[in-house]
């Protein structure tokens, strides 16, 4: 494979410690880290009923919503590109990739379908600090690509998670 390491970017501290260690053992590589967001937000939240919420009703306009989303795919774009920049200090040649999910996808399948996209060399993906018990009810991002990946893939622990 010649494609890059697909580093998986959240601007958490767990992917930032993430890209460091990814550095320490694969810096002589090149790098993309991605971010993915949430298309379709606004236009979900203008589709939610406000009574399902507890709030009074409220009016949003189809352009509060594409404004949403515009802000949410600028955001993520900063968001992979300080990633990108963290990775070229630890060593990468990095480029920094901001994704929409597809809808009815999860963040998961989104970095698999990139890394694949790509050829990837092996994906880096950090945890969160739910803790075992938190994994097992709400599921994991870096578990779906562990088990759906056909490559490496580098899971780095949440510094903040001590089970």
């Amino acid at each position: 494979m010649d494609g890059p390491v697909l580093i998986a970017y959240d601007g958490s501290a767990a992917a930032d410690k993430a890209v460091r260690e990814a550095g320490e053992l694969l810096s002589d590589r090149p790098a993309l880290v991605l971010t993915v967001w949430k298309s379709d937000l606004g236009l979900e939240l203008i589709q939610t009923p406000a009574a399902s919420l507890d709030f009074p009703p409220a009016t949003l306009d189809i352009g509060a919503a594409l404004e949403v989303n515009r802000a949410l795919a600028e955001h993520a774009q900063r968001l992979a590109q300080h990633g990108a920049g963290l990775a070229r200090e630890a060593g990468f040649d990095a480029e920094g990739l901001a994704v929409a999910d597809e809808p009815g996808l999860s963040v998961a399948d989104t970095i698999v379908r990139v890394a694949g996209e790509r050829d990837a060399q092996a994906v880096v993906v950090g945890t969160h600090g739910r803790g075992r018990v938190g994994e097992l009810l709400l599921g994991s991002t870096s578990r779906e690509v562990v088990r759906r990946a056909e490559w490496p893939v580098v899971v780095v622990r949440d510094p903040e998670d001590r089970t």
